[in-house]
């Protein structure tokens, strides 16, 4: 499957997405987990230690990698620049291995460069059209909210594209912000995860605002998931009930394609 997670920053998307990528992978599915969110920490959530973070450079900032494989010099003047650049080693090259799941980081274009037709965009949607096209394992992308990675010669190979909210109108607002988003890029399966839930009223602030929402299920509002990150682990390393909730998530969404 080809899964991409989006919504608010800070309603639990890249939990969702590291505690997902470790499920699956423990399913013994080939995972690759990738962090297209410069605000996320993918890799604390899959469980990665530090130390092992320490010399890993994010894609977009590989500026000599970048005007290799793009056949450009940044910062020039309406400069040309490959648009098919070579992608297909990345993963092998670049990815960190962890507990069975490969985690690549994609990061930001840099300032300036956000939105544009620029060597660093052109290299990262290349990137992830093959992720979704060529690969054959399992792909978990951890978007930013703003869709800035997604082109939409890939978008129609993305199996869903899971929106995760709280139950507030901000979160709520953005969800469908990003359906907009999602929309104009052709992508027709797009689902709603409900995190930090307490009560039967945060349901219906969730489910009665986003109606026309397949809701694939909820994760209640859990301490162990701020001890997690105090201790630099992953959820799923010490705790049953996010485990079990984002179970019954999975085996909602493999429900939508079973015919």
């Amino acid at each position: 499957m080809k899964i991409a997670i989006s919504g608010k920053g800070g309603v639990g998307k890249t939990t969702l997405a590291g505690v997902l990528a470790r499920m699956l992978s423990a399913q013994n599915e080939t995972v690759l987990a990738i962090d297209a969110d410069p605000d996320s920490n993918l890799a604390s959530a899959l469980g990665i230690p530090t130390a092992r973070l320490v010399n890993v450079t994010p894609l977009a900032e590989m500026t000599h990698f970048i005007e290799e494989r793009t056949e450009t010099k940044k910062g020039g003047y309406g400069s040309i620049f490959k648009l098919n650049p070579k992608v297909d080693d990345i993963p092998e090259k670049f990815s960190i291995d962890f507990e069975g799941v490969k985690l690549l980081i994609l990061g930001s274009v840099p300032e300036g460069g956000g939105g544009c037709f620029c060597p660093e965009n052109v290299l990262l949607k290349n990137l992830l059209s093959h992720l979704f096209i060529q690969r054959n394992e399992t792909v978990i992308v951890d978007m930013e909210a703003g869709l800035e990675h997604l082109g939409r010669g890939s978008t129609s190979y993305v199996d869903a594209f899971i929106v995760v909210v709280e139950p507030g109108m901000r979160s709520i607002q953005t969800a469908l912000q990003i359906r907009k988003l999602a929309s104009d890029l052709g992508i027709k399966r797009v689902f709603v995860v409900g995190n930090k839930v307490q009560s039967d009223e945060d349901y219906q602030v969730i489910s009665e605002n986003l109606a026309d929402f397949p809701i694939l299920g909820l994760m209640k509002y859990n301490p162990k998931i701020l001890e997690a990150d105090r201790k630099g682990i992953s959820p799923y390393d010490i705790d049953d009930q996010i485990k079990k909730e984002v179970r019954e998530i999975l085996e909602n969404l493999r429900n939508q394609f079973v015919s």
